[in-house]
């Protein structure tokens, strides 16, 4: 009877808990932060977000999306961490490579990825890096002695760790020059000259610059991800030019953030009911055929992932062995060369 009873009002209790749910955000608004410049798919795919998810949500309230780019994606994310309010009216989709960013180098960091209460991902697609088509390089493997300018936003970002740890662990030439507000101005100094290369998402690539892939304006140098896209079938992965097993273990562990797609976080402190109910519309938004068929519109591919399949992706990232973070982290040297 005592387990009966303990059970009932157990039940009871969570009842309660999502009726408060249910009723907290009539007449709120619902700030989605990014961590990047307007442009790109994650601002873009956010703003869709914004328009559908509140349909899901109880008593719909608005959405709204705020950029908060800089610092390679570190300001955004140390403000979800310690300012943003932690009711549930602020989440945040965040760079992949932030969880890594935390373990390999921590430069700015004022948070911790694993004390984050994930909502969910749009799901795992790999990054690419890329060389414009006048660079002179034709494979990954030219890289090996031809230097390439790669334009980067900062340490924490994809743009520049992956690169960074093919010089340090392979031994390739991509000279990195950080600075960058955004994406998209990143994508611009290749295209006038600034630079001849950059690594970031290839949905990003396919979406706002598919004519470059149609006209052959860029070479596919490498991919990262735990497997190889289906459209890139002959572009090797960054884990496939590793030449022993402690290379492949390394550059695993920097290969992690793919495996996060673009995932989408509420602040530490948010009670466990709206957690529950974000990560729910969240899964119902990214499943939402109207939703899709915009997402199809900008040749984005959502493969949804849950908060709880994030949550074990970012807590094997943030406790992974302690020799192979070391040599990671060596692997990074001082994340890009200014």
């Amino acid at each position: 009877m005592m387990m009966r009873g303990g059970l009932l009002a157990l039940l009871l209790a969570f009842a309660a808990g999502s009726a408060l749910a249910d009723g907290f955000y009539k007449g709120k608004t619902i700030t989605i932060v990014t961590s990047t410049g307007v442009g790109g798919t994650y601002d873009g795919i956010a703003r869709l977000v914004a328009r559908f998810m509140p349909r899901h949500i109880p008593d719909q309230p608005n959405m709204v999306v705020q950029n908060m780019p800089g610092g390679g994606n570190v300001i955004a994310t140390n403000y979800m961490y310690n300012i943003a309010p932690k009711d549930g009216t602020v989440v945040a989709t965040i760079n992949n490579g932030i969880p890594l960013h935390q373990v390999i180098d921590d430069r700015g960091v004022r948070y911790d990825s694993d004390k984050f209460n994930w909502l969910g991902s749009t799901g795992a697609i790999n990054a690419v890096t890329i060389a414009w088509h006048t660079a002179g390089v034709k494979t990954i493997q030219d890289v090996f002695s031809h230097e390439l300018i790669l334009g980067g936003t900062g340490p924490a970002s994809a743009i520049v760790i992956f690169p960074e740890a093919m010089n340090n662990v392979l031994g390739t030439r991509f000279k990195i020059v950080n600075g960058y507000k955004s994406s998209a101005e990143v994508y611009l100094a290749m295209e006038k000259g600034e630079t001849n290369s950059r690594s970031g998402g290839y949905a990003d690539l396919v979406s706002e610059h598919g004519d470059w892939i149609r006209d052959k304006k860029i070479v596919f140098l490498v991919q990262i991800g735990a497997k190889r896209e289906p459209t890139l079938p002959d572009v090797p992965l960054m884990t496939e030019l590793a030449k022993n097993d402690e290379q492949r273990k390394i550059l695993t562990l920097i290969s992690a953030p793919m495996s996060l797609g673009q995932p989408y976080l509420a602040p530490p402190g948010v009670p466990a009911d709206r957690v529950a109910l974000l990560r729910q519309a969240l899964m119902d938004t990214f499943r939402d055929k109207d939703f899709l068929a915009e997402t199809d519109k900008i040749h984005f591919d959502i493969r949804a992932m849950t908060g709880e399949e994030i949550a074990k992706i970012v807590h094997s990232t943030v406790a992974a062995p302690k020799e192979i973070v070391v040599k990671a982290r060596a692997a990074m040297g001082e994340g890009g060369s200014q």
